[in-house]
């Protein structure tokens, strides 16, 4: 018999633990942004802080932050949404905290050495405690082992709540695509002699994150969100998902080739991946698309005025189905197409990429699922949109899309300069840099990410504000 769950405030332990994880990814939110500010002053000032604070930590820091953001706002928006999709509480919750003090004093502990001890030789010794040296999996041995049990603490929680509980379409998709999930890290926990096929299997953790289980986890955030905003029809948003399923799991192994040439694997990976990885973005435009042409004539044929429950937090979901059609969608597929990539590969069009797709594919629902937890947090029916939230989401989008501009253009110098005209070696690379160009676009990207940055303060005071306000609005 199924455990009654009261569903208009925080009333259990399972959506108190998920704000616990959403409040720690506000913070590493804020390290990654002011990292990025400081990496892009050294692109413009290469001696600023140099041996203090030196481009590379700045630059590890400020990547590492985003993915960890990211899965904390992630691993907080399934407790948020666990007990709601199956009317449970959730199994073992004293583990689950137990897992999110662990994985929080480990994650403070590797940025720390992150900082702080930034050189040295690399040993047997360095790689279990300092750093293990791959790009964006830098986390020292000890910290991945601690990663996977409490990422495995994390999926028993929930599968075990999901098997006492309702079993929902949008909650199934959510436990088979953690498993998943789960699974892909293990890829960059081993080594081998042979750098391509280190480099193969490091992309299946970096990229296939990104390309199939990440799209897959926001599909059904974004499901689960618009249920719960505007009512929409679960059959809708169910069919969607697993339409999404379909082609972003087979697409998103699939487009991972346009990485492949690059590490020594046959040329017919360049048309497969670019081919592929241009369908990740279609489902999840296509659910919203539906949803909201359906919510709005439903609402039209009833006389009623269609009733929006958290504004700002839908006003985030629309920017992620465009964002990350994008950001992800476009600007991805003109990036990867084998004929264009032969020049942008490493160049600033990928930091374009990058930038614009992280942020439209994932930040934006994220920041939305923190808005619907301060919702339920203070128990409210409606939260309409404040002057900071708007202040926040026009910051925010405008200075992430003025960088992606930015890096465009220098993306464009260095194909134009370093790579067509001067031959793509080590002095071409440097002349290409010191170009008006790539300087201004520079220092533009800068300009962006002040912009951001403000955005974010906005951001913050406005979660610690607006719930407050709507309860005393509603009262």
């Amino acid at each position: 018999m199924l455990t009654s769950i009261k569903t208009n405030s925080l009333t259990n332990e399972g959506q108190k633990l998920g704000m616990m994880y959403i409040r720690v990814a506000i913070v590493l939110f804020g390290a990654q942004l002011l990292m990025g500010l400081i990496a892009a002053i050294q692109f413009i000032v290469p001696g600023f802080l140099f041996e203090i604070f030196d481009f590379s930590v700045a630059r590890m820091v400020h990547i590492n932050a985003l993915v960890v953001w990211m899965l904390y706002a992630m691993i907080g928006s399934v407790y948020l949404m666990l007990t709601d999709e199956t009317e449970h509480n959730v199994v073992a919750i004293g583990l689950g905290k137990l897992a999110f003090w662990v994985l929080t004093a480990a994650v403070t502990v590797v940025v720390l050495v992150y900082i702080f001890i930034q050189v040295g030789a690399g040993s047997e010794s360095t790689i279990w405690f300092i750093n293990e040296g791959r790009e964006y999996l830098e986390a020292p041995r000890w910290a991945d082992i601690g990663i996977v049990v409490v990422v495995l603490i994390f999926y028993w929680n929930v599968f075990a709540t999901y098997m006492k509980g309702k079993k929902t379409g949008i909650m199934t998709v959510m436990v088979a695509n953690l498993m998943a999930l789960a699974g892909l890290y293990l890829a960059g926990m081993f080594f081998t002699d042979n750098i391509s096929i280190d480099q193969y299997w490091w992309w299946w953790v970096i990229h296939l994150w990104v390309e199939a289980t990440w799209e897959v986890f926001v599909g059904t955030l974004a499901a689960y969100a618009l249920v719960k905003i505007i009512d929409a029809k679960r059959e809708i948003v169910e069919m969607w998902l697993w339409i999404e399923v379909l082609m972003l799991f087979g697409s998103g192994i699939l487009g991972l080739g346009h990485h492949y040439f690059w590490i020594g694997t046959p040329e017919y990976w360049w048309e497969i991946g670019a081919l592929f990885s241009s369908l990740e973005p279609v489902p999840l435009v296509a659910m919203f698309v539906h949803v909201l042409y359906d919510w709005g004539k439903e609402q039209g044929a009833n006389g009623t005025k269609p009733a929006i429950k958290n504004g700002p937090a839908m006003a985030w979901l629309v920017t992620n189905a465009f964002g990350n059609f994008l950001g992800a969608g476009i600007w991805g597929f003109f990036h990867t197409l084998p004929q264009v990539n032969i020049y942008t590969h490493g160049s600033q069009f990928t930091a374009a990429h990058g930038h614009l797709a992280f942020f439209g594919a994932y930040a934006t629902i994220l920041i939305g699922m923190m808005y619907y937890g301060i919702q339920r947090a203070y128990g409210v029916e409606r939260m309409r949109a404040t002057f900071k939230s708007k202040m926040a989401i026009f910051l925010i989008t405008f200075g992430v899309l003025g960088m992606t501009v930015a890096l465009t253009i220098a993306g464009y110098e260095q194909v134009l300069v370093e790579r067509a005209e001067l031959g793509a070696n080590w002095n071409a690379f440097f002349t290409a840099q010191d170009l008006p160009w790539y300087i201004q676009a520079q220092i533009w990207r800068t300009i962006m990410g002040v912009v951001t940055f403000i955005g974010f303060i906005y951001l913050v005071w406005d979660l610690i504000t607006i719930g407050k306000e709507a309860k005393e609005a509603q009262v």
